[in-house]
């Protein structure tokens, strides 16, 4: 493991705004489950969620763009999460936290309901293994134990064809999910999708200036 590793690691256990938990099937449960508003943020507005958030840059990027609400980034990764909860301490970015845990135990992190909105950008997109995918069945049920019933808001952007055209004609369409915004070349579009098209990653950066087309839907999971 490399150095910088190990001294991101080690920062890690000093911020305020990262809450680290085991990736393991041992019982646990944040103490922090069905309080975030009202323990951490110290006031009541909803709670949105950024699945595999890497660096954290899209998460403190909503953050900044909406101030009235409370934004969560969760990722497995400590020495990537370490710059997100960096960057959002510097510029004093306070409506924003980090979780270091797997999204497979997004439930014992949140209450039923706790969180209104979940994004998923630019995940692995699994080729060979659909199951895997964060937009699959078996996550969608994961994801209805946290959002409130008939009105959670699930936001994918992609660069990725087959993980878009998967999402869209094997999950969405089939299981008859309402369809809030759905392009499959986000920024040829003039109309407005809101967020998706206010915020970019890094990586979406430079996979625009390679000719690549980011692909974007959002539906309401019922």
């Amino acid at each position: 493991m490399g150095k910088n590793k190990l001294a991101r690691f080690e920062e890690n256990l000093s911020f305020g705004n990262l809450f680290q938990y085991p990736a393991t099937i041992e019982p646990w449960e944040s103490p922090l489950r069905g309080k975030w508003n009202e323990a951490y943020y110290a006031r009541t507005a909803p709670v949105v969620l950024e699945i595999g958030c890497g660096k954290g840059d899209y998460t403190v990027g909503l953050a900044r763009l909406s101030p009235g609400k409370n934004y969560v980034g969760l990722d497995i990764k400590g020495a990537r999460l370490w710059r997100g909860c960096k960057t959002a301490l510097e510029e004093s970015i306070s409506n924003v936290a980090f979780v270091r845990t797997r999204a497979e135990f997004l439930d014992r992190v949140f209450a039923p309901g706790e969180i209104s909105e979940i994004w998923i950008t630019f995940p692995d997109p699994q080729p060979s293994k659909p199951r895997k995918r964060l937009c699959s069945p078996v996550f969608l049920d994961r994801y209805r134990k946290v959002l409130p019933q008939g009105r959670g808001v699930i936001h994918l952007k992609t660069d990725d064809t087959d993980l878009y055209e998967y999402c869209l004609h094997e999950v969405v369409k089939p299981a008859g999910y309402e369809i809030l915004y759905n392009t499959a070349d986000l920024y040829a579009e003039t109309a407005d999708f809101g967020d998706a098209a206010r915020v970019q990653t890094f990586y979406e950066k430079r996979w625009l200036s390679e000719g690549r087309k980011i692909k974007y839907i959002a539906f309401k999971l019922s």
